[in-house]
């Protein structure tokens, strides 16, 4: 898949102190997305609490926590989601490839054709399959093939030999599993960088699930893909790093994923992933 050529990257100094989690570094040259002491207030109430995290090209980032610690407010800061709740402010930087994407100059809907975003329940439009697909495209205005780009999505998200025959039946007849497939072709078709995922199979049966999980896979060699997920089995089997949010909207730990389910450096995400806490 071609990318489009992006800014150069920028370095960037962090002070840590005693209670900063522990975060394997990446290098440079690995990272897509990096947030930088971002705060979120809800009106009076903070969602998140000075948030600094390095997120790397071509690996699945996996966020867990308890309901209510900020997963879903952060996923929603990558792509500038949260600029739709009247009441969310947000503070500090978020960097991709080199920009911070709240600069005045960018343009959230160009952003979030870069960093495409899953939800927890499936959401096909009320349209053809391949109108689904292709609605990103159209919007942007894409002149190109757009049956192609459309089997070209299909394919990528394991969906194209279900449904090549019924193109034109409405993605509303699919099942749940088919349709969440449907969804990440749709987020995939405007040839974004980034695929934010947020708890992609809470809604769907197991077998379904297992198929998400096998894509996300997948999706990983092509695009970076960053989850939320209450299912830390999922978090162990599929992602590469875990980010552990707890009360008050703080990253607690970041590391390999191994680490942090083996090993993990700090006793309160121990006690979250054995069930002692949360």
């Amino acid at each position: 898949m071609s990318k489009s050529e992006t800014s150069p990257k920028i370095q960037t100094t962090i002070e840590t102190g005693d209670e900063a989690p522990r975060d394997a570094p990446l290098s440079q040259e690995e990272t897509i997305i990096e947030t930088r002491d971002v705060d979120v207030h809800y009106g009076d109430d903070q969602a998140l609490n000075g948030v600094s995290m390095d997120i790397a090209e071509h690996h699945v980032t996996a966020l867990i926590g308890p309901s209510g610690c900020g997963k879903s407010t952060f996923l929603r800061c990558l792509n500038r989601m949260n600029d739709m709740i009247d009441v969310c402010q947000v503070d500090g930087d978020v960097v991709f490839n080199g920009t911070n994407v709240y600069d005045d100059d960018v343009d959230p809907v160009a952003l979030r054709r870069k960093i495409g975003i899953v939800f927890q329940k499936p959401n096909p439009f009320p349209k053809s399959i391949r109108e689904n697909v292709a609605y990103g495209l159209k919007i942007q205005g894409y002149d190109g093939d757009v049956d192609a780009r459309v089997e070209e999505s299909l394919k990528r998200a394991a969906l194209w030999d279900e449904v090549n025959d019924q193109l034109d039946t409405s993605g509303l007849d699919l099942s749940g599993g088919q349709q969440q497939r449907l969804c990440i072709a749709r987020a995939i078709a405007p040839d974004p960088e980034v695929i934010l995922m947020d708890e992609p199979t809470s809604a769907l049966d197991p077998i379904a699930a297992s198929k998400i999980e096998d894509l996300i896979d997948d999706l990983a060699t092509e695009y970076t893909v960053v989850i939320v997920t209450h299912n830390m089995q999922q978090a162990a089997r599929i992602s590469d790093r875990t980010a552990v949010f707890l009360t008050g909207g703080r990253l607690v730990e970041y590391d390999d994923t191994t680490t942090i389910f083996e090993d993990p450096d700090e006793q309160r995400v121990e006690d979250y992933i054995t069930g002692k806490f949360g």
